[in-house]
């Protein structure tokens, strides 16, 4: 009978591996264990079975000898490639070692060379064009979106992928940065491996550099949130130094005082909910602005009441259209059209039952999910209530929210429905459009800012600019601490870094080397994105941060190193370290991979 067996061998002290090996017939599995014999020859392995010497090599790939050492351990990769293959299901496959490693290396590099050019006050945009029906066309330069709208079959590709939109949820800023800074590590940890430095030893010495280089900015924060006016200016600087490398750039101290506003109404809390963003197409980006309470992008209908005080509002989602006999889909055997009148006058019946239920609530608002059909709607005209139909669920979502109610689809009881409330609802008109305003709304903090632009382009890619600052200012309000901008962090844990390396012994200290050399490739492209000699700066950067008390960054604007407190161009702490522990931490991962299986797919039983 034929025995498979794993052996496992060394070879010239390498990492040990394993093959498969195939038996003569006749031999049991306990006899192979008690005569194995593995012993190694200058050309071959033999293995000895009881009186019958085989060579492996012969048996597996018919070659009678090998001249080198080396073409031996090519071999033996090779067998126990073809071995192993032969236990994966079919569709599966399986990459091992330095190859595994290359293709995790590979595919992050080109995620991050994909992406560096959009990062900075002077990176380029990216146009994604969808394949689906309409081509839907998304201008942007945020990190996330491009990433996000990639279909990628690298799984160290996917990794990157996935510490973007994590630092996207998390901080809101950042998100090119983290991809950025994880592939030049992986770029540098590249060199290291082909130099014979194993990745444990990388990785070692990444996470001291990590832990040097955090605890570098811990020493040079700035922390205002005893001084509301210089908290409130730090604010402002951290919002214009989001927004300077996004669409809003050419307008960011308008945008970042209304980010700053909006957020600051939200007195500690991390909630945007409270905060709604509305695109209305006209205008220019400058008209955009921000109204204090909910505004609601549906018109009043004809015979309503235009202004309500003091509003009782009931937030719905419920039928108030069957009160008509649908043409299409319904199916009535009657002897005579007199009989459709009657079904359609208990319908009606039916629909002025529910809505005396609703009135029963005492309001003076309905505000309903789905349509209200005529009749109903001139039932609520009658009593003076403002009748609302078709909300988007987002928009009602919000407005029970902000207004203290509850969205309710059941009216018998009326002591179980919370009504919302607000002092005011009013139709107001943006542009040429039509909208109804609730303002003085329970949640004292809820505001609207209103984005105008010249398409719908620009309004989308606007609104993710400002929801990016939105973000990372109510992160900045619970983590108050402020660091300058422009490449300074990065030149400042390269310092630090560096002297780290030159105190650190052995092979560790090529690595964190490797992390210095990776946080200057920051400012070199963000100089190198905007056309600047990226060289040069850097090297001045160097020698100005071997200064004390220096402050020294990129001015993209002049095209020289200048002084970023003078230039007001800071950054949140909170943003800075998330990017510096996740790259590590996606990095590390990567490194440790030394086998990508590609599982087959899942077979659909058939059940017939």
């Amino acid at each position: 009978m034929t025995i498979w067996k794993i052996l496992t061998f060394g070879y010239c002290n390498r990492v040990l591996f394993t093959a498969l090996f195939i038996t003569i017939d006749g031999y049991v599995d306990v006899d192979l264990a008690k005569n194995v014999d593995i012993r190694r020859s200058t050309t071959r392995y033999v293995y000895t079975l009881g009186d019958t010497a085989l060579s492996w090599v012969y048996q597996l790939h018919k070659i009678v000898s090998l001249s080198t050492t080396e073409a031996e351990y090519v071999a033996v990769i090779d067998a126990s490639k073809e071995m192993i293959e032969k236990i994966l299901k079919d569709e599966a496959s399986e990459e091992k070692g330095a190859r595994a490693r290359m293709a995790s290396f590979v595919g992050a590099i080109a995620i991050t060379d994909l992406v560096k050019t959009t990062l900075g006050p002077k990176g380029m945009d990216k146009i994604l064009q969808s394949t689906g029906r309409g081509h839907g066309v998304t201008v942007t330069n945020d990190g996330a979106t491009i990433l996000k709208s990639l279909h990628i079959d690298n799984p160290a590709a996917k990794v990157l992928i996935d510490i973007s939109k994590v630092q996207d949820d998390e901080v809101g800023d950042g998100t090119t940065s983290v991809v950025v800074l994880a592939g030049e590590l992986l770029r540098e940890a590249e060199k290291l491996v082909a130099a014979k430095i194993h990745p444990m030893t990388i990785i070692s010495g990444y996470r001291m550099a990590a832990e040097c280089a955090r605890n570098a900015l811990l020493q040079r924060v700035v922390d205002n949130k005893e001084n509301a006016e210089k908290f409130k200016s730090d604010m402002m600087k951290i919002a214009m130094t989001t927004l300077s490398s996004k669409i809003l750039s050419q307008d960011k101290e308008h945008f970042a005082q209304l980010a700053v506003d909006a957020v600051m109404r939200l007195k500690g809390s991390t909630n945007l909910e409270a905060i709604q963003i509305i695109k209305k197409p006209g205008g220019s980006l400058k008209d955009s602005f921000l109204d204090e309470g909910f505004i609601l992008d549906k018109k009043i209908g004809l015979g309503q009441p235009k202004r309500i005080e003091n509003a009782k509002i009931l937030v719905a989602n419920t039928a108030m259209d069957t009160d008509k006999v649908k043409i299409y889909g319904a199916r009535v055997r009657v002897d005579s059209m007199s009989k459709v009148a009657e079904i359609e006058g208990a319908e009606k019946e039916k629909m002025r039952e529910k809505v005396q239920k609703i009135i029963a609530h005492g309001i003076n608002c309905f505000v309903n999910r789905q349509l209200i059909y005529n009749f109903p709607e001139e039932l609520f005209a009658d009593a003076g209530i403002l009748a609302i139909e078709h909300a988007d669920f987002e928009g009602i979502e919000r407005l029970s929210l902000v207004t203290g109610g509850e969205i309710a689809s059941t009216f018998d009881n009326p002591e179980s429905v919370k009504l919302g409330h607000c002092k005011l609802i009013e139709e107001i008109m943006i542009g040429e459009d039509k909208l109804i305003h609730f303002s003085g709304v329970e949640m004292g903090q809820a505001c609207t800012i209103v984005l105008r632009g010249a398409s719908h382009h620009v309004l989308d890619e606007a609104e993710r600019s400002l929801h990016d600052a939105l973000c990372v200012l109510s992160q900045t309000v619970n983590d108050t601490r402020v660091l300058l901008g422009g490449g300074w962090p990065e030149m400042v844990m390269a310092k630090e870094v560096d002297e780290l390396a030159r105190k650190t012994p052995g092979k560790k200290s090529h690595a964190i080397e490797a992390f210095s050399r990776a946080l200057v490739a920051i400012p070199t492209i963000i100089a190198d994105n905007a056309g600047l000699d990226s060289a040069d700066l850097v090297a001045q950067l160097r020698a100005e941060h071997h200064k004390e008390g220096c402050n020294a960054g990129i001015d993209v604007i002049t095209g020289s190193v200048g002084d970023m407190a003078e230039l007001g161009i800071s950054e949140s702490f909170k943003v800075k370290q998330a990017v510096l522990l996740s790259a590590t931490e996606a990095a590390e991962m990567i490194l440790r991979v030394d086998e990508i299986i590609t599982c087959a797919p899942r077979q659909r039983e058939d059940r017939m």
